[in-house]
C-alpha cells in the first residue's frame, strides 16, 4: 500500500490523543506520540506519508507483520459467525486454538488456560503454582520483565517494578547468568552456568525450599537485553526444581511463536517446564490473547478441585480465531523456519560486521529474529553508553541514536543502553538489509559518544 499524505487528519488524531489518551510507562506531558495512519507487512507510516521499517514488531508481537490478509479474513469471518461467547462453553475457535497451541508446546503441556495477555498469564501461572504446591514464595531473576499487573510487576526484575513494589508480594529476586556483565566473575560460559546455578541453589536454601512455589524465568530475557542462557543453565534450573519440588515456569510471552526460530524458545535448550506463559505472537497481537500451557501433573491438581480464577474474555472467539489463522499462516508459509534461516545467514553475520566497525557496540546477542546490541562508551571497560535506568540528559546518547534511526526510516526498539533487532518473523531478506543499513548509519551517531 502506498501511503497517502493527509496531515490534517493526522493533526486531528494527535490532538484527540493528547487531550484524552493516558499512555503507559510515560510522563504524560513529556511525550510526543507519532500519529500512525496505517501499517502493512513490516512497515507502518504516518499522516505525512513517511514510511518506517518496524524493527520493533509493535511491542515484539507482530510476528507475521501487520494486516496479514488471511488473519484479517479469519477475524472478519468469526465476527460474522459469533463475535463473543462466555468462557464456560465449548466453542470451535477456542477449542481449535487450544489444540494447535498444545501441539506445539514441549512435553506434556497440553492444557491451555486463556487470558487476555501476558501479564495476566503470569499472574495465573503463579496462582496455579502456589495452589499446586501450597507454598507462598516465588523466585525470579533480576534483569527480567513479566508484566505490569500487580503480581507480574513484582516478579519483574527491572526498574519498572520499583514504584509498585509492595515488598510483601512473596517474591525473591536472584541473579541469572549473563556472561558479558557477569555477577559471578566468570570468564567462560561453563563458569557462568556453574556459578549461577550455585547462587540459585544457595538462594533456595536460605529462603527455605519448603516455602518456594515457583521459579519464574523468561526463557530468553527480552526487554532486559535478549540474554541467551549459557549451555546447561535451564537444564540445571529444571533439576533444582525437581530436587526441591518447585514449579518451573518459563515466560515465553516475548520469545514464543517463532521469535527465536523455534515455536517455543524452550526447544532451543531441550527443557520442559511445568508451565509456559504466552501471548503476543500467538496471534500476532491482532486481538488481545494470552495464556498458560499447563503440564499434566498441575492440571490434575484441578481435576476435582475448582481452579479459583477466570476472566470474562478468556478464550475470546475473535482472539482465538486470529490465533488459529496465525498459527496456520506460520505453518503454511514457513515463518518459524524463515526466522531461523535469516537469523543465521543475515542478521547474525551483519550485526557482527556492525560491531567490528562501530566502537559503540560492545556485544551482539541473539537468535532467530530476536537480537540485541549492547551499546557502550568504552569497549574495554564495558561501561554502558548511558547509566542504568537513565533519563533526561543522562539518556541523551540513546535518544540521539534513536532519532538518527527514525530519520533514516527505521523505527528502533531502544531500552536503556541497548537497541534490539526484532522485526517480524516473516520479514524478507531485502527488508532486513534495508533496516540493517539504516541501523549502520544510526550507530555512527552512537559512536560520537564513545571514549
Amino acid at each position: 500500500m502506498t501511503p497517502q499524505p493527509n496531515p490534517e487528519a493526522g493533526a486531528a488524531v494527535k490532538a484527540a490523543d493528547r487531550a484524552h489518551v493516558f499512555h503507559s510507562w510515560s510522563a504524560q506531558d513529556l511525550i510526543d506520540p507519532l500519529a500512525v495512519a496505517g501499517a502493512e507487512g513490516s512497515y507502518f507510516w504516518d499522516y505525512d506519508g513517511k514510511r518506517y521499517l518496524d524493527f520493533t514488531s509493535g511491542l515484539v508481537y507482530t510476528n507475521i507483520g501487520y494486516q496479514h490478509p488471511k488473519v484479517v479474513a479469519a477475524i472478519q469471518e468469526q465476527a460474522a459467525r459469533m463475535t463473543t461467547f462466555a468462557p464456560a462453553f465449548a466453542i470451535e475457535a477456542r477449542s481449535e486454538a487450544a489444540r494447535l497451541i498444545a501441539e506445539r508446546t514441549p512435553g506434556d503441556l497440553d492444557k491451555i488456560f486463556f487470558t487476555n495477555g501476558g501479564a495476566d498469564a503470569v499472574e495465573h501461572a503463579v496462582r496455579m503454582a502456589r495452589l499446586h504446591t501450597g507454598r507462598p514464595k516465588v523466585l525470579s531473576a533480576y534483569r527480567s520483565y513479566h508484566g505490569g499487573t500487580q503480581q507480574a510487576v513484582n516478579i519483574t526484575g527491572d526498574p519498572r517494578r520499583w514504584p509498585s513494589d509492595s515488598g510483601s508480594a512473596g517474591v525473591v529476586h536472584f541473579w541469572a547468568p549473563f556472561l558479558y556483565r557477569s555477577r559471578f566473575y566468570a570468564e567462560t560460559e561453563e563458569q557462568e552456568t556453574e556459578r549461577a546455578l550455585e547462587h540459585l541453589e544457595t538462594t533456595i536454601a536460605f529462603e527455605g525450599p519448603g516455602t518456594i512455589a515457583a521459579i519464574v524465568l523468561e526463557t530468553i530475557p527480552g526487554t532486559a537485553g535478549i540474554m541467551l542462557p549459557p549451555p546447561g543453565y535451564l537444564a540445571g534450573v529444571r533439576e533444582l526444581c525437581d530436587k526441591y519440588g518447585i514449579v518451573f515456569v518459563l515466560d515465553e510471552v516475548m520469545a514464543g511463536f517463532g521469535r527465536t526460530g523455534e515455536w517455543f524458545a524452550a526447544d532451543l535448550f531441550g527443557v520442559v517446564p511445568d508451565l509456559i506463559t504466552f501471548a503476543k505472537g500467538v496471534n500476532s497481537g491482532y486481538v488481545p490473547l494470552g495464556g498458560v500451557a499447563i503440564s499434566a501433573e498441575i492440571a490434575e491438581t484441578f481435576a476435582k478441585r475448582p481452579y479459583p480464577g477466570g476472566l470474562t474474555y478468556s478464550g475470546h472467539p475473535l482472539a482465538c480465531a486470529a490465533a488459529v489463522a496465525t498459527i496456520g499462516v506460520m505453518a503454511e508459509e514457513g515463518v518459524v523456519e524463515n526466522a531461523r534461516r535469516l537469523g543465521e545467514s543475515v542478521v547474525g553475520p551483519a550485526l557482527a560486521e556492525l560491531a567490528a566497525r562501530h566502537p559503540s557496540v560492545g556485544e551482539v546477542r541473539g537468535t532467530g529474529m530476536f537480537w540485541a546490541l549492547d551499546l557502550v562508551k568504552n569497549r574495554e571497560t564495558r561501561e554502558p553508553l548511558v547509566p542504568y535506568n537513565a533519563a533526561g540528559e543522562a539518556n541523551a546518547p540513546m535518544a540521539a541514536f534513536a532519532a538518527a534511526a527514525k530519520r533514516n526510516g527505521l523505527w528502533p526498539f531502544v531500552n536503556m543502553n541497548r537497541t534490539h533487532v526484532v522485526p517480524p518473523c516473516n520479514v524478507t531478506e531485502a527488508e532486513l538489509k534495508e533496516g540493517l543499513a539504516a541501523l549502520d548509519t544510526a550507530l555512527s551517531t552512537a559512536d560520537e559518544y564513545t571514549e
